[in-house]
Formats: structure tokens, sequence, C-alpha cells
């Protein structure tokens, strides 16, 4: 296996990302994983499970992954009602990963698009599988991540540009499990600017974030970015909601 991200296994092989909340609503430290169990390792593919909670780090370490609304899944969501008891698997080839519906009620869609049959998955490939964001993570056969990494330091941002990240990043964390980053039209009503001054100070934080390749989850990227980079604090952002 190639080298990849290094992650706490445990159970099904979930780990949660230092920082986000534990089950019962203490702060997670390093290498947390529920159980208490944890065991570490390296892995060339994993899986970024988005709800209010945070993100959970699912490492792909077997050849065949389930995701569904049992309990029996490797990556289980109990709490998403639209997604059905088996909604999808994802399985190992020789030249990388693919994802299938199983025939669920809502469907899959990667990248936006309901997927018919098998579809190949590629890095940073956006996954919804009911109401839940997955995004597919993948390190090449050089060993060279192409993802964020939790240790990467974010970039240096204007005040501008950082008012522009927690109005876009705000509603990732607000109660909806199924929360999407803010859109430019929201984002230009919480700071009182226009659109096109949004667009300009988003342009410059995908280059800033090496976000490129310009795509309808270019906006839920960056804000993983920030997120993960920590540009932006979950904390900071509940603090500075005019709303709470």
């Amino acid at each position: 296996m190639c080298p990849g991200v290094r992650v706490a296994a445990v159970a099904r092989g979930v780990a949660r990302r230092p920082g986000v909340a534990g089950p019962r609503g203490g702060a997670a430290g390093p290498g947390w994983a529920g159980s208490g169990r944890l065991a570490l390792g390296w892995v060339d593919a994993f899986l970024e499970v988005w709800s209010a909670g945070g993100v959970e780090h699912v490492a792909l370490d077997g050849d065949r992954t389930a995701i569904g609304r049992a309990a029996s899944n490797d990556v289980p969501l109990p709490h998403d009602s639209l997604s059905s008891r088996v909604h999808a698997v994802l399985e190992r080839y020789a030249s990388g990963w693919s994802i299938r519906d199983v025939g669920s009620t809502n469907g899959t869609r990667v990248n936006g698009e309901t997927i018919d049959g098998e579809r190949a998955l590629r890095e940073g490939d956006e996954i919804t599988v009911g109401g839940t964001r997955v995004v597919f993570r993948a390190y090449g056969r050089d060993g060279e991540a192409a993802t964020v990494a939790a240790t990467d330091r974010p970039p240096r941002v204007t005040q501008r540009e950082r008012d522009v990240l927690i109005a876009l990043c705000r509603p990732v964390v607000g109660p909806s499990p199924f929360a999407q980053p803010a859109t430019l039209a929201e984002i230009a009503a919480a700071l009182f600017v226009s659109e096109a001054t949004v667009k300009f100070h988003l342009s410059n934080l995908y280059d800033k974030f090496g976000i490129g390749e310009p795509s309808s989850t270019r906006r839920a990227r960056l804000a993983e970015a920030a997120l993960v980079r920590g540009a932006v604090q979950r904390t900071e952002l509940r603090e500075t909601d005019p709303a709470s």
C-alpha cells in the first residue's frame, strides 16, 4: 500500500479529526477514537464524512466499503433519514476505487450527478449519500498527498478574505446535518457587499488554498480546506454568529 494519511482506526476504521468533539461532547484529543482503543497506520485512501458534528475520517483499508443507515455498514449513517439501510458500496480495483448505488430510494450522486451503475472515483470527488456529504480522498503512487492535510498551515489572507471565509463556513456548523457552505448571494448579504466583490475575494482564496478547476463543489472544497487547515475555527464561527 502506498504511503498515505495517518489515521486512528477503531471499530470499522472510523477516526475523528483532532479537535472535533467526541460523542459525549468532550473535546477530542490527538488520535481520539471514541472507545479509547486505536491503532495508527497508513492508508492510501479514505473518506471524509461530513455532519453537523464535524468531519470523520474513515480509512478505506479493505476491498469493499458499504455506506448506509443500518449500523452493520462500514460507514453507518443512523441519523440520515434520506439514506437507505444499505445505500452504496465502494469497491477497490487494481486501478483504484469505484462506487455504485445498490438500489437506494434517493440515489447516489457524485459531484452533483446521479450515478447509474458503477462510477470510478477520483481524488476530491464529492459523494452525496442520502443527505450526507462524503469526500473521497486518495494518494498517488508516488506517495504524494493530493488532498488537504490537517497539518497543513493555512495561507495568509487579508481581513476581508477572512470575513468571506467566515461567512462561507458559518452554515457548515449550523444545526442541519446536511448543511452546505454559503452561496455567493448569502455571503454578499452577510457582508453588505456586491456579489462581484465576493467573487473577486473567492477567486483570490481559491488561488491561495490551491483549489483549481472551477466546479460546482469549489466553494465546499474551500470551506473544507479552511476548516481542516485551521484558517477558520468552528468555535469562532459559533461565537461570531449574530443569531447565537
